[in-house]
């Protein structure tokens, strides 16, 4: 017959798991943001592409936005060094 726990010790483990749950992850990506003309935005996420490679590094752009001048602000996301 299995042994069912007392509500004290349920709510005890339920808690004790919920906490393990909630523990910071360390985010290991390293990212700069750039506000550039539309060309030169092409261009920089590029030479960032080029610089260090999708499948070495991770790179992706994060997220951008058009600003109200016309510029586009993006983000660069990438790994800080490849094995």
């Amino acid at each position: 017959m299995p042994q069912f726990d007392r509500p004290k010790d349920l709510a005890r483990r339920m808690a004790r798991d919920t906490a393990r749950r909630r523990l910071p992850h360390a985010d290991v990506y390293r990212r700069e943001t750039f506000s550039l003309p539309r060309v030169a935005a092409r261009e920089k996420a590029r030479e960032m592409f080029q610089r260090y490679p999708k499948a070495a590094y991770m790179t992706a752009i994060e997220s951008w936005r058009e600003l109200p001048g016309g510029d586009i602000e993006f983000t660069m996301r990438r790994l800080p060094s490849a094995d």
